[in-house]
């Protein structure tokens, strides 16, 4: 057996890298020592003296050959051919070629005898790379828990990546700064954002880093970031690759998304193109130990990456590209049209290609007129946004392709009107022939057309082309996507003028109703809308007054309603009431809609004050207005309704669901039709709310059966009243018949709408309570727990749904014994109601009573009895004395004055709460029964035996009679244990 090499070095180029990473491995798992040496023809002299450092190391080399030398023009090729022909002469045992392209290789590197990997599986390539590097195979590979490099021609398993841009040249030395960035914090997660103007490059840049180094990653997803819906649309689409659970609400799928990013061991790149904000992107930057790289303009970035910045191509790196771009140039006049053109990719990438398919025109005179003529010239006004060449070349290349090709000149103008980052081309061959200009409603149809003017525009413009992976019937390959820059974007539509615009903005208009389809509810048309948002407002739809169109835009911000992206919902139906206004008045249905859809975006993101102000500025408008629509006012009252029933009004909310509940059953003419069903919901809501728990139960139940019958078992609705009705039997001390109910509803929730969805989740919290109040608490608390978890990823710890959990969970801590951190919760819980709603809202008394609790239970009964005196007080004027908050609350301040030593005091009170509470809510009731026991306990402390006697027997019988024996509660009143109530926030 041979002797075992005992070096081998392997030489690259910077895009190599990944190969000759996964060379070196291979080479040392069987014994050889290896180095890696990173070499730069572009920025070596071309001879032989320029390679002998590789050969300082003893051992063999091994030279890895990719598509470097397509950079080069024939003298630069020939050169350093050359010197590898006579570095091989004169070292002909110790190097070896390896290909890793599958470009034709000039006829002097195949002078090298190189092996090629590509197209071989990992095994056949391993082999190969170990007999030219005459190491021994068949060795046993070690075992290990390192990550090894995985094989380079093996795509990641996760991937959406755009195709690779072939004639992409140079910015090598950053293209290896940023990898070598990424490979230093391997393991611990980086992001590194390419930072520089439009036009410089940078989607590029990034495009190829992703190419050349993507088999270093198992993971890869590409976001178009230049609007942050599609971003978050996109982002979301990861967690269904990722094999996540998701629901109907997007932040639910990027939080699941993120979480496993944050959880896997795999590597993973996530790239950011085009990026604005950072703040309103934040979402879409996952921890863990992969790598995020971000294209942008904003230098706000800084404060969340490393700022890369991107200049200007380098001339040498100009002259190459333009040479590469058109054959026609030689390196002189490359260099002449790089200095016209500022040495910008974007303009010389253009520039090069429409002289390559224009070869009758004057290279010369083309680059004078770029630096000296005026843009008027072209039939194009001058403007300030641009460089005079910039303007002189763009015009230049609309010109000839109208008179060569009207097809593909409208063609461009018309996908000017709609947003650049994705032309919606599928749109477009779906639109009807007539809702197209002239020529376009003979060539959009037409496949061989479609495609001939597709190429055309790319041939002359260099707008990207993506192709459909999945060939058609037929083997027939289709154009999938077309890409425009923006800076290209804003100039075409400068250019058109004042009929041009008109014409091609209502086409676009009408291409897009077409691709409406109408019912934003079903998930089955979510990536069509999420396809149309973009494209709204650069289009024109907010300010037309077309009410086909204005119905598309109130679909697209239903569809945002129903996935949870309330800020964008709110920022768009703000805009659309913005401009509707102004043409069709405030009493138009398509305004009235809009601000509709305002106040409750505003009231979901918990503004309750400005969704409070919007919805009575509605509803004053249309009762003032004669003309008004009745369902208008219904809708109105309805909406101010549910603001209401968030800001603690309970009886204000109910009046108002009252009237548009006989307004309803007048204008619809019956009461089991789903509108109907839905205001009597929040009516029955508005009365749970006000403690009148019976009459909501009976109105829940009502609805719930009229559900079944219309909608069946299983419907979102239906599940909802289903969870309702369950609420309402644990409010009234009905655990069992409760538990029962939520355990079947919850499951058909996690099977309708998935664990993750928002009304999941009030199932799913409503069953812990239902556990807790059934003596189950280790069930409940790890419910809960899992529930709280699940919102405090999806919503932030500040939100509604957040705190009603953490107030509940707090409880539970407690009846653990964990008071320390019961407290800690209850208090931030506290805090952040009173910060969001108001010192007495409800919400913030209740929670404020569940603090004063705590600290009795710290054995501070003088600061206890403050408190619970003060949240008693506020409680009864935030919703009367015979609420059920307000006795839970007399309830614990009686048991705080009996704690801090006023026992006349704490009997005084128990009898006042006692009379309340039988007639709120029953003798029998959970909480009368208990108010009934601590009286006879305080009364036989103060000597009145024979009445806490009495007393004390009846609350046992009432309670057992409701309970059973063995429940928890009636064990507690049997006993004689002092109980508590504590405060509960129901969902709205």
């Amino acid at each position: 057996m041979a002797e075992p090499t005992p070096h081998v070095t392997v030489v690259f180029a910077g895009q190599s890298e990944p190969w000759a990473h996964w060379m070196a491995r291979q080479l040392t798992e069987v014994g050889t020592a290896t180095a890696l040496v990173r070499w730069n023809p572009a920025r070596s002299s071309p001879t032989a003296d320029a390679l002998t450092g590789m050969l300082t190391a003893p051992g063999r080399v091994l030279l890895v050959i990719d598509d470097w030398f397509e950079r080069f023009d024939d003298g630069l090729r020939t050169a350093w051919a050359d010197a590898l022909r006579q570095m091989l002469a004169d070292h002909p045992e110790r190097i070896a070629g390896v290909s890793v392209t599958t470009r034709p290789l000039p006829e002097a590197i195949i002078a090298l005898g190189p092996v090629a990997l590509r197209g071989l599986s990992a095994d056949a390539a391993r082999r190969r790379v170990l007999e030219v590097a005459g190491a021994p195979d068949g060795a046993v590979r070690p075992v290990t828990l390192d990550r090894v490099p995985r094989f380079p021609d093996d795509p990641p398993d996760i991937q959406n990546v755009p195709r690779r841009n072939r004639r992409f040249t140079g910015r090598g030395t950053l293209l290896d700064h940023i990898h070598d960035t990424f490979a230093a914090g391997r393991g611990e997660g980086a992001v590194l954002a390419l930072c520089g103007p439009g036009g410089i490059g940078k989607t590029q840049i990034a495009l190829e880093y992703v190419h050349r180094f993507k088999g270093e990653y198992d993971i890869v997803w590409w976001l178009d970031a230049t609007t942050t819906g599609t971003a978050r649309e996109q982002f979301g689409t990861l967690a269904e690759a990722l094999g996540a659970g998701v629901g109907s609400k997007l932040d639910q799928s990027i939080a699941a998304a993120a979480g496993k990013l944050r959880a896997t061991g795999d590597s993973w790149l996530i790239v950011l193109d085009g990026a604005g904000d950072p703040e309103k992107l934040a979402a879409l930057l996952p921890e863990g130990a992969g790598d995020i790289l971000v294209t942008t303009n904003h230098q706000e970035w800084s404060a969340l990456a490393e700022l890369f910045q991107v200049g200007h191509f380098e001339r040498e790196e100009s002259v190459a590209f333009a040479g590469r771009r058109s054959q026609r140039l030689s390196p002189y006049e490359a260099g002449l049209l790089a200095e016209a053109v500022e040495d910008l990719p974007l303009l010389l990438d253009q520039t090069a290609a429409w002289l390559d398919i224009n070869p009758t025109v004057d290279i010369p005179e083309y680059i004078r007129e770029l630096t000296e003529s005026n843009p008027d010239r072209f039939g194009v006004l001058a403007s300030q946004d641009y460089p005079v060449s910039f303007q002189i070349a763009w015009a230049r290349t609309l010109g000839s392709l109208r008179e060569q090709d009207p097809g593909a000149w409208k063609l461009l103008n018309l996908l000017a009107r709609f947003s650049p980052g994705m032309l919606p081309l599928r749109l477009l061959q779906s639109a009807r022939a007539t809702d197209l200009p002239k020529p376009l409603d003979r060539v959009v149809p037409e496949p061989s057309s479609w495609n001939s003017a597709l190429r055309r525009l790319s041939e002359v413009t260099s707008m990207r082309l993506e192709y459909d992976p999945v060939p058609r019937m037929g083997g027939s390959v289709t154009v999938a996507a077309l890409r425009m820059h923006r800076i290209f974007h804003s100039f075409v539509r400068h250019a058109q003028t004042p009929g041009e615009r008109a014409e091609l903005t209502e086409a676009a208009l009408k291409v897009l109703v077409t691709a409406d389809p109408r019912d934003p509810a079903s998930s089955r048309n979510w990536s069509r809308y999420a396809e149309l948002i973009p494209h709204l407002e650069i289009a024109g739809a907010l300010e037309s007054a077309d009410e086909d169109v204005r119905r598309l835009v109130l679909n697209c911000i239903e569809y945002l309603r129903m996935r949870g992206e309330y800020e964008e919902g709110g920022r768009l139906s703000r805009a659309a009431v913005e401009h509707w206004e102004r043409v069709s008045g405030a009493t138009s249905t398509s305004v009235l809609v809009a601000v509709h859809q305002r106040a409750n975006m505003e009231r979901r993101l918990g503004r309750y004050a400005e969704a409070e102000a919007v919805g009575r500025e509605v509803l004053e408008r249309l009762l003032s207005s004669p003309g008004a629509e009745p369902i208008e006012v219904i809708r109105a009252r309805d909406g101010l309704g549910g603001t209401l029933l968030a800001l603690g009004r309970y009886d204000e909310a109910r009046t108002l669901f009252e009237q548009a509940d006989r307004e309803a059953v007048t204008s619809l003419g019956d009461a089991e039709v789903p509108r109907t069903l839905s205001i009597r919901n929040n009516l029955a809501e508005a009365m749970g709310l006000q403690g009148k728990y019976q009459a909501s139960l009976d109105l829940h139940r009502d609805i719930l059966t009229a559900r079944v019958a219309l909608l069946g078992g299983r419907n979102p609705l239906t599940l909802h009243s289903a969870l309702r009705t369950a609420t309402m039997l644990r409010l009234l001390g009905r655990y069992r018949e409760a538990l029962e109910i939520q355990q079947h509803n919850s499951r058909l929730h996690g099977q309708e709408l998935d664990r993750n969805h928002g009304q999941t989740l009030n199932a799913d919290h409503n069953l812990a309570l239902c556990l807790r109040r059934d003596g189950k608490l280790l069930q409940a608390r790890a419910l809960l727990l899992s529930v709280r978890k699940r919102r405090v990823a999806r919503r932030g710890r500040r939100h509604p749904d957040t705190l009603r959990a953490g107030a509940d969970f707090a409880m539970l801590l407690r009846e653990a014994g964990e008071f320390r951190e019961a407290y800690d919760l209850a208090d931030e819980t506290a805090s952040l109601y009173a910060l969001q709603l108001g010192e007495l809202h409800p919400y913030a008394v209740g929670t404020r009573a569940n603090l004063a609790l705590l600290q009795g239970d710290a054995g501070d009964h003088d600061g206890a009895l403050e408190l619970a005196e003060q949240t008693l007080e506020q409680m009864t004027d935030a919703v009367g004395a015979d609420h059920p908050w307000t006795l839970g609350c007399a309830f614990n301040t009686a048991t705080a004055r009996q704690g801090a030593g006023d026992a006349e005091g704490a009997v005084r009170l128990g009898h006042d709460l006692l009379d309340r509470s039988v007639r709120s809510l029953g003798p029998g009731h959970p909480l009368t029964t208990t108010a009934q026991t601590a009286l006879a306990r305080d009364l036989r402390a103060a000597g009145d035996t024979a009445l806490a006697g009495r007393l004390h027997a009846e609350a046992l019988a009432r309670i057992t009679e409701l309970l059973g024996d063995d429940h928890q509660h009636t064990r507690s009143i049997r006993d004689g244990a002092v109980r508590y109530w504590d405060f509960e926030p129901q969902f709205v």
